[in-house]
């Protein structure tokens, strides 16, 4: 064999490719970046005090819903009782350190037919605003389905029982 071909061999082996991201999870962060036509839980964009039950860090959220997931909510903003969202829905948890420090976003994607979803129908996406996944799309919301199984949940949502 060549020198060069060894070399060239050499290098490919030694290559890893360890941080390709998913294009899933860059779907996901593209998905929780887009704020045109959202509606906010409550009607408000006020960051709201986590509360004790949430599986979360951060002392400060809000949720808000794209124009899909939308139609799931009351005029007021209130997820409807014993709804399931459509296809398409995508629900954002923008998860902040303090008033001016977006830590995460903690995301739901409605899409049945999509490899990562779970038996509800759901991609689930936990993802810092650099990039930076820190729970994966296929792990297929493992993390998250404990807190969001419980009980009154409407379709694996949560916020009208942490915020009645």
């Amino acid at each position: 064999m060549r020198p060069i071909a060894i070399v060239l061999l050499l290098l490919m082996i030694g290559c890893k490719h360890e941080n390709v991201a998913d294009p899933t999870d860059d779907l996901l962060l593209e998905l929780a970046q887009r704020t045109g036509g959202s509606t906010w839980f409550n009607g408000s964009d006020t960051l709201l005090a986590r509360t004790g039950g949430s599986g979360h860090a951060q002392p400060l959220l809000r949720t808000r819903y794209n124009t899909i997931a939308s139609t799931a909510l009351t005029d007021e903003g209130r997820v409807v009782a014993d709804t399931i969202f459509p296809t398409g829905s995508v629900i954002v948890k923008e998860l902040w350190e303090n008033p001016s420090v977006l830590s995460l976003y903690a995301l739901m994607y409605k899409k049945p037919d999509h490899p990562y979803a779970d038996t509800d129908g759901w991609v689930w996406g936990y993802v810092q605003p650099d990039g930076t996944v820190v729970q994966p799309a296929s792990d297929r919301g493992s993390a998250c389905r404990g807190c969001h199984g419980g009980a009154g949940h409407i379709d694996l949502t949560r916020m009208n029982i942490a915020y009645p």
